[in-house]
Order: C-alpha cells, then structure tokens, then sequence
C-alpha cells in the first residue's frame, strides 16, 4: 500500500488495542513465502527483531515504509506481526494504491475517508515435494 506517485501517503494505521496517525512512503505486508524480497530488505533496514514468517507460517509481518515524524503524524508503530488480528488503514490523502507481488497495474485505489483491513487468510499454502 502507498502512494501512486511512490512519494507520501497519509493515513492512521490501527490494529486492536493500537493506532497511530502516519505518513510515510507506504506498508508492506507479506506472507511466509512473500518474506523474503521486499519484507525482508524492510526486516534488515528496521533491525527488527520480529521474526519472519516461514513458507508454511500462517503469520502475516507488516513493515512502514520511510515512516515520516510530524507534529501530527508518528513513527512508533512501524512494524509488526498479525496473528488472529488485522491491520486497518484509514486514508487520509489521496491516490492511495493497495497491490501484490509488485503487479502495481493490477491495484485497488483508495482515496481519502476509505479503508482497507489486512488479516490472515483461512486458506493455506499447501507445499508439494
């Protein structure tokens, strides 16, 4: 999720029991197997000490991109892992892009007052050997 222009996104970012109002360059979510591009350059950047789901984890880890500190704006509550909660966004800018394994031309667009909820799938990756 991030701004069409990959410049700045506004928006509060919430999950139970915690919520921050935020401006950054975006978030990524990703799964077990979806860890280890774009999550794990952000995992490295941030020094996390979360640990990331495996292939075969149900978990989802979660990173802001370049969150930006303001007056009202935060940068407390930049990374994460969702177990049976969800992550919630409120957009409060415009030209907001939510996509998938980099396919930015198969997006959904968000606009300020619009929400978008991130939460564990009841369907699982099934390895075959």
């Amino acid at each position: 999720m991030g701004p069409q222009t990959h410049q700045t996104a506004r928006y509060t970012l919430a999950t139970t029991g915690r919520h921050e109002a935020q401006a950054s360059s975006g978030l990524v979510v990703a799964t077990g197997t979806g860890a280890t591009g774009w999550c794990r350059s952000l995992w490295l950047e941030h020094h996390s000490p979360l640990r990331l789901p495996g292939p075969t984890d149900p978990g989802l880890a979660w990173f802001v991109r370049e969150a930006w500190p303001s007056p009202a704006t935060g940068t407390s509550y930049t990374e994460g892992l969702l177990g049976d909660d969800a992550l919630r966004l409120r957009v409060e800018s415009e030209n907001v892009v939510v996509f998938g394994d980099g396919m930015e031309a198969d997006r959904l667009d968000l606009t300020w007052g619009q929400s978008l909820t991130v939460a564990r799938s009841p369907h699982h990756l099934h390895l075959v050997v």
